[in-house]
């Protein structure tokens, strides 16, 4: 594969986090060529879900030297982590190469491009997905297998991509409001629990609801103001949503926090506040947020760190 000609029928996930695990899992059980594109190596890739306990035979691989050109390259990264998939994107992207970034956030194509060679076909998700890496190469899915795709014969090609795996893959022609309408779900879970050290379970507190509710009224009136169509609906069917949920379900940034790595605040709260900024809207509630996640990024539960 070094003369640039992809792999046929070949995917390369970017990322051994709990997503990008849990994707490599889904496609290599259908019958998928998956590679596992890791930082730090790691023996087994092992998947807990409700069907039990399974060991994927992906092929791991920690040094972009060792591989070549891809049909597909789904990146996984944290979205403050997507220039270092670089190398990666050297080696794994050939001329017919479909580059999908499935990140949080908002304009993940966009964070992309400056790292890929001009022409190359990228494709942003967005992804419904509680899952935790507990352990490295240990995952653990807690509920929901749904993406999005904007509509177009990319997007079809990528929902035929994973046929007959859990995901239920939907194209969308209005991305902007899908994007903003799970940044409206991620700017207020992901801080909630990361701060508070709590999971899901903790919006049954009223005054948890009634601090996400304040907190999301901010954020839909900078999404319509980004073309997005946010409404008060799309926040209660959100917050209902939680209230829902049961078991151990938390949030990626939750998961980060405990285990003392960097938080994503900045791509997700810092989306609503650069937005904000652009249109001159005030949203006190995130800011205070933001400078609170801030402080507690890359720290342990214990502060150190």
């Amino acid at each position: 594969m070094a003369d640039g000609t992809s792999q046929a029928g070949s995917v390369a996930v970017i990322g051994s986090g709990g997503i990008g695990g849990y994707l490599a899992g889904a496609l290599e059980r259908v019958g998928r060529d998956v590679t596992l594109c890791v930082r730090t190596p790691f023996d087994r890739l092992v998947v807990t879900d409700a069907a039990g306990e399974r060991e994927v035979p992906v092929r791991i691989v920690a040094d972009p030297a060792e591989i070549g050109p891809m049909d597909w390259v789904l990146v996984t990264t944290k979205a403050q982590d997507t220039a270092g998939a670089a190398p990666w994107f050297r080696r794994l992207v050939g001329p017919r190469t479909r580059v999908v970034v499935v990140q949080n956030g908002v304009g993940q194509a966009e964070r992309a491009r400056p790292h890929l060679a001009e022409g190359t076909l990228v494709l942003p998700a967005i992804i419904y997905c509680s899952v935790e890496r507990t352990a490295p190469g240990r995952i653990t899915h807690h509920g929901s297998t749904k993406m999005t795709v904007p509509a177009g014969p990319d997007g079809a090609a990528f929902a035929e991509l994973f046929a007959g795996t859990p995901f239920e893959i939907t194209q969308e022609a209005d991305f902007v409001t899908v994007a903003w309408r799970k940044l409206l779900s991620n700017a207020v879970v992901n801080p909630i629990t990361a701060l508070t050290l709590r999971r899901i379970a903790i919006f049954n507190d009223p005054a948890i609801q009634d601090l996400a509710r304040g907190l999301m009224d901010e954020v839909i009136r900078v999404a319509n103001a980004e073309g997005a169509r946010l409404t008060g609906e799309d926040a209660t069917r959100i917050l209902e949503g939680y209230r829902r949920m049961t078991g151990d379900g938390g949030s990626s940034m939750l998961y980060d926090r405990l285990a003392g790595r960097p938080l994503e605040h900045a791509h997700l709260t810092g989306a609503v506040i650069e937005a904000a900024g652009r249109h001159g809207i005030d949203v006190p509630l995130n800011r205070a947020i933001l400078a609170l996640a801030g402080a507690v990024s890359g720290r342990g539960f214990d502060g150190r760190e």
